[in-house]
């Protein structure tokens, strides 16, 4: 890529459309196109056709979707599966018709099956049934994968690369307790229970679930990497990791060393644990010459301070 090539970042406000935009802004890259959920409704095929036709882009991160946690997936299954697969539809189609050089698009690890065995390797996509409180939001990823992989099979060119990151944390991360993700969700819970002087705070389910956190500083870099990278013998698509993961008792006692927390932390058993265990092997993208650099618990630290500045 060069310095000056037109790059469309969907999603630029979101928690990794939005590193993608400050990775690409610091290593130099001038001709960034974003445009706000206002003036482009990525789920209209007109709106999207005619943008890519006005603006021509060479390259395209497609990091707009609908997010959430286990208490949003669970209650609007419909709104997750319809969203997500209109806009990588829509993206795609235009994206095709319009000629763009390579796309970024990203999956999730809750297309893995439930019970899988560990770390996760991409062939073992659709060997068994994902997680039910997350399973709309994963066929709609599924979809936009597989859909990736048809365009690249048909026209003869690896231009559509599907990403798949584990659990993604940093700034301009969703830190509402429910509709968030856990770590952000357990952040701002925890806060709160250190202002407030609480002495304990509830935890869902066991505890036992393990999670692999991935910095959204750490997945913009894989994405740009892919964007730069030959591609042409690659086996897609891509893990994003880094190779360790925390149960979320773990994790829970983290959040409120950094953040101050002093008081019991207590577990709710009628609420669901979710899968047991999601850590992927990214040994694909390390092939391709990449490996994380934010440490997990300086990624946690400089997460928390970045939420007190400005996610309170």
């Amino acid at each position: 890529m060069r310095l000056t090539d037109s790059i469309y970042v969907a999603g630029d406000t979101g928690l990794i459309g939005s590193a993608v935009k400050r990775r690409l802004s610091l290593l130099g890259y001038s001709n960034l196109l974003t445009i706000s959920h206002g003036d482009l409704d990525l789920t209209d095929p007109t709106a999207v056709e005619h943008f890519f036709r006005d603006t021509n882009p060479q390259y395209v991160i497609l990091a707009a979707g609908r997010v959430g946690g286990i208490v949003e997936n669970s209650a609007y299954p419909a709104d997750f599966i319809t969203s997500n697969i209109g806009i990588q539809l829509n993206v795609l189609q235009s994206a095709a018709r319009s000629g763009v050089e390579r796309l970024i698009t990203y999956g999730s690890s809750c297309m893995y099956p439930r019970e899988c065995p560990q770390p996760m390797g991409e062939n073992q996509l659709l060997s068994g049934h994902p997680e039910p409180t997350s399973i709309a939001y994963a066929i709609a990823k599924l979809a936009g994968v597989h859909m990736c992989l048809a365009y690249n099979k048909q026209f003869g060119m690896q231009k559509f690369i599907p990403v798949i990151p584990n659990s993604a944390y940093g700034p301009n991360d969703n830190f509402d307790e429910k509709s968030g993700h856990v770590l952000s969700g357990l952040l701002a819970r925890f806060h709160k229970a250190a202002s407030d002087g609480s002495d304990e705070v509830v935890i869902w389910g066991t505890g036992n679930p393990r999670r692999e956190f991935v910095h959204c500083d750490d997945i913009a870099d894989a994405s740009i990497h892919l964007l730069q990278a030959d591609l042409d013998n690659a086996i897609l698509p891509i893990n994003v990791g880094v190779g360790a993961d925390y149960s979320i008792t773990e994790l829970a006692q983290h959040v409120a060393d950094v953040v101050g927390f002093k008081g019991r932390i207590t577990h709710d058993l009628d609420k669901p644990d979710g899968a047991p265990k999601k850590l992927l092997d990214s040994s694909r993208l390390n092939n391709l010459g990449w490996s994380p650099k934010v440490e997990f618990f300086e990624g946690l630290r400089m997460t928390y301070e970045w939420y007190l500045e400005n996610g309170n």
